[in-house]
């Protein structure tokens, strides 16, 4: 398992960030915050605080010691490019991208640790363990399977008895439609356009 911190939308151009990013990959976590901190590079700061960021990732997420821990792998990519213009002469403009850079750095621990999580032991308690039943001849697996499948019906002809008596028509579509239509034999015929829709074609 790794640990990994992001940082997207950096306003440095990734050619320079991946100098930074060369020196410290695979270095224990220790020697790279301290080669970072004396580096003279305007990408050295924001590579610093994403390290120090991944190192808090791994101490509250899985536990991991700071002295543990080496870097894997430092990946720079190119971000999402701003365009400007610089005027030139004769009315011209010449074209400047702003470049940008996602940067990742994923850690490991050097000496594994054997501490598992919490979560997948107490799961394998709760579950317990099925009782399995010897059966001797075909016929035994039949009456097992009838008698699953009664007790299947049974359930869900429970479930169908209970359901709860919906005293409002409108919530049930065909007493809806059967007021409706109750409404239109009340009204009956009448009007001379019903009169004339309702002749039949000559």
């Amino acid at each position: 398992m790794q640990v990994q911190a992001k940082l997207q939308n950096l306003r440095l151009s990734p050619r320079k960030v991946r100098l930074v990013a060369d020196n410290i990959r695979g270095l224990k976590v220790s020697i790279a915050l301290n080669r970072l901190a004396f580096m003279e590079k305007r990408a050295a700061l924001p590579m610093l605080k994403l390290l120090k960021s991944a190192v808090a990732n791994a101490e509250h997420n899985l536990k991991w010691k700071t002295d543990n821990l080496k870097i894997v792998a430092v990946k720079v990519d190119g971000g999402t490019t701003l365009k400007r213009s610089m005027p030139r002469a004769m009315g011209r403009a010449s074209k400047i991208n702003k470049r940008t850079s996602h940067i990742s750095i994923m850690l490991d621990e050097i000496v594994k640790s054997k501490i598992t999580d919490t979560k997948t032991k107490d799961e394998d308690k709760d579950k317990k363990p099925t009782a399995a039943t010897l059966v001797k001849s075909l016929a035994e697996v039949k009456t097992m399977a009838k008698a699953d499948n009664l007790e299947e019906n049974k359930a869900i002809a429970t479930d169908e008895g209970h359901k709860p008596d919906i005293k409002d028509p409108r919530m049930e579509g065909s007493d809806r439609n059967k007021q409706h239509l109750d409404q239109l034999r009340k009204k009956g015929p009448g009007g001379k356009v019903r009169r004339i829709f309702s002749r039949k074609a000559v």
